[in-house]
């Protein structure tokens, strides 16, 4: 595994990759850190790609990420991270509605628990999902960072081009 920093706002977020792609992304200020292991190699140069798009999605200038996933998980897991890739940029879902998305609206609670172990923070955004009431809930980063990232898209948002 390979990993590098990438400095934002709210501290730095942890990039680690494989041969296949990305497998962690994580707030380091969060409230389950992920941490380099002691086989890790830190690569700067080979994880440039990817800083450069955090860089560019912290400063509001990228939407859309262009990176190799390869989170590992349950196939629950992995379907509930594939309906977060279709929350749209700057909007905000519940959990009941990607429960209703991967055809399964009883499973609120278990979309919750398969969102609480998102390893591709903002790739995979989780930050995205609300309560039914609105309120924001759990959040791996914490509830700032959540506000933080909610924020950040929404102004981003208002600035998106049109086709």
């Amino acid at each position: 595994m390979r990993y590098s920093f990438c400095d934002s706002d709210r501290g730095p977020l942890l990039i680690a990759i494989d041969q296949d792609g990305l497998r962690h992304v994580e707030f380091m200020q969060g409230e389950r850190p992920v941490m380099p292991q002691a086989d890790w190699q830190q690569d700067d140069q080979a994880l440039a790609p990817y800083l450069a798009q955090f860089t560019a999605y912290f400063a509001g200038k990228l939407q859309q990420f262009d990176l190799p996933m390869a989170a590992k998980g349950t196939p629950f897991q992995q379907a509930v991270w594939r309906a977060l890739c279709d929350i749209p940029y700057g909007e905000t879902v519940s959990y009941l509605e990607i429960a209703q998305a991967i055809s399964n609206p009883k499973a609120v609670r278990a979309v919750g628990a398969a969102n609480g172990r998102n390893p591709l923070s903002i790739i995979v955004p989780c930050h995205r999902v609300i309560g039914r009431s609105g309120d924001l809930t759990g959040y791996a980063g914490g509830i700032p960072i959540k506000r933080w990232l909610l924020a950040l898209e929404q102004a981003g948002s208002a600035f998106r081009l049109t086709p």
